[in-house]
């Protein structure tokens, strides 16, 4: 049994589609199957169920699959163990740490090439800038992003809330319609300073903001702070964790959400991407 037909089958297993697993491993797809075939052979099991609509794992392929990946993180473990350095991995993020953040940290470490990530904490276009120039490896945005000049994969998905200032009526609810706030009271950052974020709270806005956009969220922060009646909205996961005297946040009803995206360079190996998005994935 080979780490190679391991990889090949996580793939597949991972995908559930002989053509996709191919195009990520960049190889043919002869070769998957072929790897697949010897790998039952080998287990005297069968993996996969498959015809031509559709591939599935059998419950022996779901047993194999958890313990295939188990075995390349230990085989990655092993090669580091040998001296094997870890790769660099240049990550471009806002200022904010999450557990989602620290979750992925581990998981790149423990792939079977791992990599030792550095954070980099910019603003999104100059995140995205320096994707694009190859002086970061990956960038982490939130919002929607299209430009034919990156690759960008949506990751995962968080609830927005409410922020409010601690004596706004809604703060002490356990959730708040954005029908309920009142639409003078909105206030949001300048489009420059977080484009793909700006434009997705628009997005989910029953009502076009009455006030001009302003500032960065840090002074969006201090202005819903000071006002009763203030309010922003923002990713709960950019949230968690924070502790202000003068602003609470709370969940919307119906919840709202806004995905987060993978950005990387269009000559990232597509492998690589796959393995990025795994990572941060929900």
């Amino acid at each position: 049994m080979e780490l190679r037909a391991l990889q090949y089958f996580v793939t597949v297993g991972e995908e559930l589609h002989f053509g996709r697993a191919a195009q990520r491993l960049h190889i043919v797809q002869s070769a998957v199957s072929q790897q697949i075939a010897r790998l039952e052979r080998d287990l005297g099991v069968r993996l996969l169920d498959r015809n031509s609509r559709r591939v599935r794992l059998t419950p022996a392929g779901e047993r194999v699959l958890a313990a295939a990946r188990d075995t390349l993180a230990a085989a990655a473990r092993v090669r580091v163990v040998a001296g094997e350095p870890a790769a660099v991995l240049r990550i471009g993020v806002a200022s904010c740490a999450n557990q989602r953040l620290d979750r992925a940290v581990g998981r790149l470490r423990d792939t079977e090439r791992p990599a030792e990530p550095e954070l980099v904490d910019l603003p999104v276009t100059a995140r995205l800038d320096a994707v694009r120039d190859g002086e970061l490896d990956l960038a982490l945005v939130r919002g929607a992003i299209s430009s034919a000049a990156l690759t960008v994969v949506r990751a995962w998905s968080e609830p927005l809330h409410a922020v409010l200032a601690r004596e706004h009526p809604a703060a002490c609810k356990p959730a708040i319609s954005l029908h309920d706030l009142d639409p003078y009271g909105l206030r949001l950052p300048a489009r420059d300073s977080d484009p793909p974020m700006h434009d997705a709270i628009l997005a989910v806005l029953p009502v076009a903001p009455l006030r001009p956009p302003a500032g960065d969220m840090l002074n969006v922060l201090f202005e819903v702070g000071r006002d009763p009646a203030g309010w922003t909205l923002m990713p709960a996961e950019q949230l968690a964790g924070s502790r202000s005297e003068r602003v609470h946040h709370v969940p919307l009803d119906p919840p709202m959400t806004v995905d987060g995206h993978i950005v990387t360079s269009l000559a990232t190996p597509e492998p690589c991407v796959a393995s990025y998005v795994a990572a941060f994935a929900d």
